[in-house]
């Protein structure tokens, strides 16, 4: 077998091998004590009694100490010495191949044009995506996130309106806003034309109003510049980047309708994160 011919691996079966046989010899010792031995010994004077039942004065058995000893010195060895530093890892040489591999990819494919970079972006996300989101990335009817309106103008304006649980890996939660219709599309328009790095939007004549209402209702939490202020709140300015997609595809989401895995173990490069953040604008929904 491939795993018996990692010697760490090897390692890791003989300790548990040898912890079984451990627990197994002394779980028949203890229960042979509980059938046979007698109690016997000095009481505590103390009041250590409770219902005819005392605890003996007894010393620390020296066979305990010696195993507490040597468990703690094994660890110092295992953290600094042993698993899985200065040894050969299956893992991490496999860790090493998908750098070297994501290295001549985004060597090969860094030039690419918008349309390019649209139907790669494309292909990932009917591969990886379209399970949960939607061939037309919809959603499935509200069993997934809408990326049509993601990242856009009209994603504001759904957050403002429903509020938002975090993103999973941060305790940040924001409850729904009272705010019209119109006020709350030319939030969107300021947050997309001013505080995004996309600096995009459809309707720039209300982006002087959505500052004025941004910086009364929002700034409080996101802060004037919309950063979110060290954690307090989303930082807008990567609102629908690659920047906020890469941390998403790494560390998973939360939302009002279910929970988005990771997708670290995927590896996605810097070029198939580009690839699928320029899909996902190209999407084009109601406004």
């Amino acid at each position: 077998m491939d795993i018996l011919k990692d010697h760490i691996n090897l390692f890791a079966l003989g300790a548990a091998l040898v912890i079984l046989v451990v627990t197994l010899s002394m779980s028949s010792s203890l229960f042979k004590a509980m059938r046979e031995k007698t109690s016997g010994g000095t009481l505590y004077n103390n009041g250590h009694q409770f219902d005819g039942i005392g605890e003996f004065l007894n010393n620390i058995p020296t066979g305990w100490i010696i195993g507490f000893l040597a468990i703690i010195t094994w660890g110092v060895w295992y953290i600094f010495f042993g698993y899985p530093l200065f040894n050969y890892s299956q893992i991490g040489e496999y860790n090493k191949e998908v750098a070297k591999y994501n290295q001549k990819f985004e060597a090969h494919w860094k030039n690419l044009s918008a349309k390019d970079l649209e139907q790669m972006g494309q292909g990932i996300f009917l591969v990886q995506c379209s399970q949960c989101h939607g061939l037309e990335a919809t959603g499935l009817d509200n069993t997934a996130r809408n990326l049509v309106t993601w990242g856009k103008e009209a994603g504001v304006v759904e957050t403002i309106k429903q509020g938002s649980v975090g993103l999973g890996y941060q305790a940040v939660e924001m409850p729904p806003i009272e705010m019209s219709p119109e006020d709350a599309k030319a939030v969107a328009s300021f947050v997309m034309g001013k505080i995004s790095d996309l600096k995009h939007t459809n309707n720039p004549q209300l982006v002087q109003k959505g500052e004025t209402i941004f910086a009364n209702m929002c700034a409080s939490c996101h802060g004037a510049d919309g950063k979110g202020q060290g954690g307090m709140a989303a930082d807008l300015s990567h609102y629908g980047t690659q920047v906020f997609l890469k941390e998403i595809l790494d560390k998973g989401k939360k939302g009002h309708i279910g929970e988005m895995p990771s997708f670290a173990y995927r590896h996605f490069n810097d070029i198939q994160v580009q690839a699928l953040a320029h899909y996902i604008q190209s999407l084009q929904g109601e406004e």
